[in-house]
Formats: C-alpha cells, structure tokens, sequence
C-alpha cells in the first residue's frame, strides 16, 4: 500500500476515534437531570419506555412487568411527594399538570427519542396529558385504569369540570380533616379495594402511608375536577387503555364498555381491553395478562 493512503487511511481512522471519545465524554460530562417535582431511575437497556405510577404510589408497581418484559430501558418516574419522596416542588398548587410538564422536560432533557410510556391511574392521567400537548415526544401510550375525566364518577354521565367543583370541594375538606388513625384506615381500606392479591396489598399501603397527605389530597381533587375530553382529538399516536369494571358499579358489562368507548371516543386510534378478574391494579391481579398486553404494546 502505498505511504500516502496508509497515511490518509491512518489519519481518518484516528479522526473516527477521537470523535468517538469526545462522544463519550461529553455524554459522561453532561449535567444530570435535576427536578423538583420528580425522580426518575433507569432498568435495563433497549428502546426507551417511561413508566409513571399512579397517585401516592411508588415504581414498585412496575417491579414484575419489568423483569417478564425485558429488552427495555424503562425509566421509572417517581412524584415528589408520593411513598416518602420529599414533596419539594409539589409543596403547592396543582400535581398532575405540572409533574406531566416536568416528564416531557426529562424526555427531552434526556435526549430520548419518541419513548413509549406507560401510566397506572394518575400516571395515566399524565399519559394522557403529555400525548395531547406533547404529541409529538411520544411514540405511544397505555393508560391503566384511568378515564379522561374522573368527575363523571361523582357527578354522573353529565357532570362537567365546573359543576363538579362543589363536590370536589367537599371531598378535599373531608380528607383534611381526617385524624392520622382515619387516614391510615381508609388507606387500608382504599387499598384491600383496588388490589384483590391480599399478598401485594401491603406494598401499596405503605406507599401510600409514607406519601405526604397534603400532596395527595391536592392531587385527587385535581383529578376530579380535571376533564380532558376536549383535549383527546389532539392525540395522534397509538393509544392503549386497559380498564377494569369495579364491583361498585354493578352495570351490564356491554353498558360499561360502551361508557368507556364514548370517553375515549375522540381519539382516532385507540384500543380498548377490558380485564375482568381484577382490581385497580391490574398489573399485580392479572400479572400474566398484563405483562401480555405490556409486550403486545411495545412490540407494535
């Protein structure tokens, strides 16, 4: 080979190499993503995936999916405020909105490129928040056991987010005034209701124990007063709900599908997957049949 190639070929090969490594500097050196409002932690390695925990509820609810759906890197949000995380900037004011704003900054922060996520509940919520002002961070959303507008189960079909607020008002007082022993045993008593597994429910609780009551008092009455129906049109990616039907609505089951199909109505591509057998949290009554769903949904 002649000196002249070589050295050209040398002289390129070394210009890769040190390119390379000021790649990997700079990625090393560059500033962690710092909030006030959540925490969030990696698993595994993969397409990106970002999980978001319902209200006063920890990662923990991802624990089994994560190790039956390998393959990943799921991003494990946790709320400032919620299963002992210092509440920080979630001190006051609205949650859901701001946390849901707070997420889309970390998948931009963190360079991530059209993550698929994943909300139980509130999280779902916020899934549902970052896909309609947000739509084009995402690649897909599941929402797990969460309606766009959760008044219409204290006011009925025809509540709206105005006229709900008395009674939003009536349950935040409620919550404020119970004693230390009233919360405990209503969290008990939430929880032993939302998850069926008696051998799962202890986690729960102490999540929900261990997260600050003001914080979650503030997020419920959010939600309740929170209708993003005239926001779903805005959603263009692919959308997956997983739903249960609570024993405390004893409706045919066809009424309730039906329910849940004009709530999601706007949404041009959406599908709906009732769960029977279970509680509110799916991913611990039917983990089989949710980790089904999980590795269908990523997949697509």
């Amino acid at each position: 080979m002649p000196a002249a190639v070589f050295s050209r070929r040398f002289t390129l090969k070394a210009a890769v190499a040190a390119t390379a490594l000021l790649g990997i500097a700079a990625s090393a050196l560059a500033a962690p993503f710092e909030s006030t409002r959540i925490s969030v932690r990696t698993e595994g390695s993969g397409p990106d995936v970002v999980l978001i925990p319902g209200l006063n509820s920890s990662p923990r609810v991802w624990t089994e999916m994560i190790k039956a759906v390998p393959g990943y890197r799921y991003h494990l949000v946790q709320v400032s405020g919620f299963a002992g995380q210092p509440k920080g900037g979630n001190t006051e004011g609205p949650v859901a909105a701001p946390v849901a704003e707070e997420i889309d900054r970390y998948i931009k922060e963190a360079g991530l490129k059209q993550p698929a996520v994943i909300g139980h509940s509130m999280g779902g919520t916020m899934g549902m928040m970052l896909a309609a002002r947000h739509p084009g961070d995402l690649s897909r959303l599941m929402v797990v056991d969460m309606v766009p507008f959760m008044g219409i189960f204290f006011g009925g079909p025809g509540a709206t987010a105005s006229s709900i607020v008395p009674v939003a008002d009536r349950v935040e007082a409620g919550m404020r005034a119970a004693t230390p022993d009233a919360r405990s045993k209503r969290a008990v008593e939430t929880i032993n209701g939302m998850v069926n597994t008696e051998s799962m429910r202890a986690g729960a609780i102490e999540d929900s124990m261990r997260s600050d009551a003001d914080v979650g008092t503030r997020a419920y009455r959010e939600l309740i007063v929170t209708d993003l129906g005239p926001e779903l049109s805005k959603i263009s990616v692919p959308v997956t709900v997983l739903y249960v039907q609570p024993k405390t609505m004893p409706v045919p089951a066809g009424h309730f599908d039906a329910g849940y199909k004009s709530m999601y109505a706007p949404i041009k591509n959406v599908t709906l997957k009732r769960i029977d057998d279970s509680a509110h949290f799916i991913m611990w009554d039917q983990p089989a049949r949710f980790q089904a769903e999980v590795k269908e949904f990523l997949a697509k």
